[in-house]
């Protein structure tokens, strides 16, 4: 039951991280705050919403939520019980809806990663462009 408490918490964190981190990405970009625009930093949270959404369009369930699952049947409890940790971290992962609403979400968050993505790149070479003014440019 640990390791699948385990699992939720490092389940939980890996959307914390995708949700969380597009919202400082935007409010970033727009009060120009530097480390917004840090290609590693970008390309590390557009791979993990790029995942998420060909996975959801591969119509695949997270291997997270799979591997929980697994150790939660062999601790004999039942997916999804209701341990302190599974329930109120699960409520906040977990939704009762069809699956082609988390796909139009999925995509459309994946929609506006990549173009805050491309904002930002646009910026950082606009930034680098920049001539520099000095004694010698008159």
């Amino acid at each position: 039951m640990l390791i699948a408490d385990m699992v939720l918490l490092i389940h939980f964190a890996f959307i914390a991280f995708v949700i969380g981190g597009q919202c400082l990405i935007m409010i970033g970009y727009h009060r120009k705050w530097g480390w917004a625009a840090n290609r590693l930093m970008r390309g590390i949270h557009l791979a993990c919403a790029l995942y998420v959404v060909i996975q959801t369009w591969a119509d695949q369930w997270c291997p997270l939520t799979l591997l929980e699952n697994r150790y939660r049947e062999a601790a004999g409890q039942e997916t999804y019980g209701r341990s302190f940790i599974q329930d109120w971290v699960g409520r906040l992962i977990y939704y009762d809806a069809p699956p082609w609403v988390f796909t139009v979400i999925y995509t459309v968050f994946g929609i506006v990663v990549v173009l805050y993505g491309l904002l930002a790149e646009r910026r950082r070479v606009r930034a680098k462009q920049v001539p520099y003014i000095g004694l010698w440019n008159r």
